[in-house]
């Protein structure tokens, strides 16, 4: 049984993917910690209607990156994890955490990787007039969405894309390819040599 962490920082909607793969058992696995660096985040309105243990760490509260990253990495290390997902969490961990959890956390990116780091995907494909998007699953390490990819899921873009469609035929492709990673996560299948990749 997989032991997972989840770390959001907005809405939670591929922590609720999370959750409903784990209650269907397409996850062989269970979501013991679910860390909010964002007291408004409705995602943790998601983890409390499922009674999943659910910590409210906002980063404003300290002075340094490290200082907070020291109070996640204590919550973290109350459990014996096997992953960590990061599923929209905005910020930026440094060593003390990507140093004691080496290739046992992973981050959702809503770009095909190595285009794009960072933020304003979406804007930037538009503005660019790039035929194709898609998503990107990825180990973490200390550079900025740099860590070597696992997964990634393609859509062709189309001419009557706008911003929200872009959003939302993106959001569809997380939903379906964060459960299948983790999954294969859960049963030992995922192969650290050979990238996932998947047209939408």
């Amino acid at each position: 049984m997989l032991k997972i962490a989840v770390l959001i920082s907005g809405n939670g909607s591929n922590l609720q993917s999370l959750i409903d793969a784990c209650e269907k058992n397409t996850i062989r696995g269970e979501i013991q910690l679910v860390i909010s660096n964002n007291p408004n985040a409705f995602g943790i309105q998601r983890a409390k209607k499922h009674s999943l243990n659910c910590k409210v760490i906002n980063n404003e509260d300290f002075k340094s990156r490290e200082d907070f990253d020291l109070a996640i990495l204590q919550e973290l290390k109350k459990i014996n994890l096997d992953l960590i997902v990061l599923a929209g969490f905005m910020r930026i961990l440094t060593p003390i955490i990507t140093e004691s959890f080496e290739e046992k956390i992973i981050n959702i990116h809503p770009s095909l990787l190595p285009k794009y780091p960072g933020l304003n995907t979406h804007e930037s494909v538009i503005k660019n007039g790039d035929k194709k998007h898609g998503i990107t699953i990825h180990f973490v390490n200390d550079v900025l969405d740099g860590g070597k990819i696992i997964a990634q899921g393609e859509i062709s873009v189309r001419q009557s894309d706008t911003l929200q469609d872009l959003k939302k035929r993106i959001h569809s492709v997380e939903h379906a390819m964060l459960p299948m990673v983790v999954s294969k996560f859960a049963d030992g299948s995922i192969c650290k040599y050979e990238k996932i990749y998947k047209k939408f």
